[in-house]
């Protein structure tokens, strides 16, 4: 049927191994859909994004020094600023959320050299991303597809098993922050980990790619956007600013601004598809 319309978002847990340092993966696959451009918002999770039928086309980067390219496989770090993504009516893949406490183990190297950049899964994770690539077009459904995607990082896992996740105190600075939805002075933050602002920033850059007081933005940041999902009809901006520690709308306004490139009501229009169809995480 060459006119269907097809509009799926499926969403998973990984493997209970892979769990704290995989969040969640995400399938998705769209035909029929009216050519649009999806913003790719900054948010605590690395993107690795397996694609099905077609590449991902990214007209932006957060780095705006990069080239805009096709994808067959993507890896994205933390950033500060959206990717612009071309949606031309049909897309389908697997996205993976990996939290930077796990790039050591799971990717080979610390989230920080990631950060702002996507670059092709390839050049860093070497031939096996080709080879779960084939796996996941060849499976039949989503949960086979999840389990291809756990079989390949629970392998990665072990093959990187003397690099533990990261050690304290960036770890704990950073179930700190999320825990407090990034609403922690930094100067406390430091405090409760017993250690300098200063070496908690390189060291908080190094390995997680933002400096604190940007991951606490995009913690924040996140929260908000995702309340923001839930109720898109019904939504009080002020309330929500007051709830998720801003000082007011105009604050929320002007960081959804610097984030997303837009403000909470244009992203929610331009977004209202993606929404609807479970695109986007639950907050």
């Amino acid at each position: 049927m060459g006119g269907e319309i097809v509009d799926e978002a499926v969403q998973a847990a990984p493997a209970p191994p892979l769990r704290g340092l995989v969040g969640r993966y995400t399938g998705y696959r769209q035909r029929g859909m009216p050519p649009a451009r999806h913003r790719g918002l900054p948010s605590p999770w690395l993107t690795l994004i397996i694609t099905l039928d077609e590449p991902l086309s990214i007209a932006a980067h957060p780095d705006p020094g990069a080239a805009p390219g096709d994808y067959a496989t993507l890896l994205g770090g933390l950033h500060l600023t959206p990717a612009l993504i071309e949606m031309p009516g049909r897309q389908s893949g697997i996205q993976v959320a990996v939290s930077p406490l796990g790039a050591r183990v799971l990717l080979g190297l610390p989230a920080g050299e990631l950060a702002a950049a996507d670059v092709h899964a390839d050049d860093v994770l070497g031939a096996d991303v080709r080879e779960v690539h084939e796996r996941v077009r060849e499976a039949p459904d989503w949960a086979a597809r999840f389990a291809a995607v756990d079989d390949w990082l629970l392998r990665r896992m072990s093959r990187h098993e003397a690099a533990h996740p990261i050690a304290t105190p960036v770890a704990d600075a950073w179930h700190l922050l999320l825990s407090a939805h990034g609403l922690l002075r930094i100067d406390s933050l430091a405090a409760e980990t017993s250690v300098s602002e200063r070496h908690l920033r390189n060291r908080f850059r190094t390995e997680i790619g933002l400096t604190p007081k940007a991951a606490a933005r995009v913690i924040r940041f996140d929260r908000t956007r995702r309340r923001l999902a839930s109720r898109p009809d019904a939504i009080d901006l002020a309330q929500l600013a007051a709830d998720c520690g801003y000082a007011d709308q105009s604050h929320l306004d002007r960081e959804f601004s610097t984030l997303a490139a837009c403000t909470p009501t244009n992203w929610l229009a331009k977004e209202h598809q993606n929404i609807r169809s479970g695109h986007h995480p639950p907050a």
